[in-house]
């Protein structure tokens, strides 16, 4: 059904249409109102089967989430920054009891100092996990990842992060196509649990492993999350059959045909940057863009064939390593070994600075013949940042 609806509201009913048994909420923006709309669905009967609990913590948010989906019940939460990190001990144990729990992380800068704005600081901080990552470029796609994202968590036994960014999305108001309980049920089957904890069957999940197993255990988490990379885009490929909508997957390609610089970037400043090099094209410029959904599992091979043709690679990231650089640029490097492919590093965004299509076509132009830094910071104000290095100096 096609509504004019916040982006919250819209993951809210996509995320009930799915039926979960078990939502674990705990109030931090900018997700709240993506709970807040689901406990108004539970309360008013539309969400049947469903028992909200309203925790104290993040952590027990988690807590929860992994109590219920081990004794086979779906879950659901959502969360985002410090909430996040919060939750830290319990999002590792999720993954490593191998539970398909789906979480919406609405992405919001780290601090301190203390900021409630958008950059993907926070899920980028999980990466090594072992939860599924997966990132929307628009409220469409939050929504239909979510309904994915129950399906490849259930299939393949994983924990998977949809990632929508805070404010620019889960605030935003536009049409969105939300499909009815019935059209998700035809595509998403009931929760059959591999594990279960039943009293009249007990046994022990979540035991001490030694370093004569611990090894292995970790591996075999590993090979499940590249055996995920096939599951990814096999849903999608389900989902667009049913629905008609090209939605998910690994990654997507924009005019990158014959595209000698190749711009890659994960969520909503892809619309933009979609413009970017509409224009540039227009002005004769060879470049695309390919747009990454699935960050964890990184989809280096499919990545690969994607750049065959292209002479360099511009990662625009709105989170970056302290002292190391670009995260996804770690990522897209392995991709690229061997094939001769210079690499550029945009960090953008940051605690929410707003990204410009004047800024953005200035660094792309000048990462196109070459004339940038390996490493740059959008809109960095220099002058700022060399007073303050100027009086830290002399303090030392």
């Amino acid at each position: 059904m096609l509504r004019q609806v916040e982006g919250s509201k819209a993951v809210a009913d996509a995320v009930a249409a799915c039926k979960p048994q078990v939502i674990c909420a705990y109030p931090i923006s900018p997700q709240t109102h993506i709970v807040e709309g689901l406990s108004q669905l539970v309360k008013d009967g539309t969400l049947q089967g469903c028992e909200f609990i309203n925790v104290e913590s993040e952590f027990a948010a988690m807590s929860v989430a992994i109590g219920a989906s081990a004794t086979g019940a779906r879950a659901y939460t959502a969360t985002a920054s410090q909430g996040l990190l919060y939750m830290v001990e319990a999002v590792y144990n999720a993954s490593g009891l191998g539970l398909p729990i789906v979480m919406t992380v609405a992405n919001r800068a780290i601090g301190g100092p203390i900021n409630i704005w958008n950059d993907h600081s926070d899920s980028m901080s999980q990466r090594d996990s072992g939860w599924l990552q997966l990132y929307a470029e628009n409220n469409q796609e939050a929504v239909d990842l979510h309904i994915q994202a129950f399906r490849i968590a259930e299939e393949m036994s994983i924990p998977v992060m949809v990632c929508m960014d805070g404010f620019i999305l889960t605030h935003a108001y536009e049409q969105v196509d939300i499909p009815t309980t019935e059209e998700v049920s035809l595509f998403l089957p009931p929760f059959v649990p591999r594990q279960e904890l039943n009293p009249q069957e007990p046994v022990s999940i979540g035991a001490m492993v030694g370093p004569e197993s611990f090894m292995e255990v970790k591996y075999l988490a590993h090979q499940r999350m590249i055996d995920s990379l096939d599951k990814v885009q096999e849903v999608a490929d389900d989902f667009e059959q049913q629905f008609g909508r090209k939605t998910g997957g690994l990654l997507r390609s924009y005019r990158t045909e014959g595209a000698e610089t190749i711009v890659i970037a994960l969520g909503s400043i892809i619309g933009t940057l979609k413009d970017v090099v509409d224009e540039l094209q227009l002005d004769g410029n060879s470049i695309g863009l390919v747009g990454l959904t699935s960050f964890r599992p990184f989809p280096h091979d499919a990545l690969r064939d994607a750049l065959q043709h292209a002479k360099r690679v511009i990662i625009l990231e709105k989170a970056f390593s302290t002292g190391t650089g670009g995260i996804v640029t770690q990522d897209v490097a392995r991709a690229i070994e061997g094939m001769g492919i210079k690499d550029f590093t945009v960090i953008a965004g940051l605690g929410g600075r707003p990204i410009t299509i004047a800024s953005l076509r200035r660094y792309l132009e000048a990462a196109m013949v070459e004339q940038i830094q390996r490493l740059t910071f959008l809109d960095l104000e220099v002058e700022t940042i060399d007073i303050e290095l100027e009086k830290e100096r002399s303090l030392r």
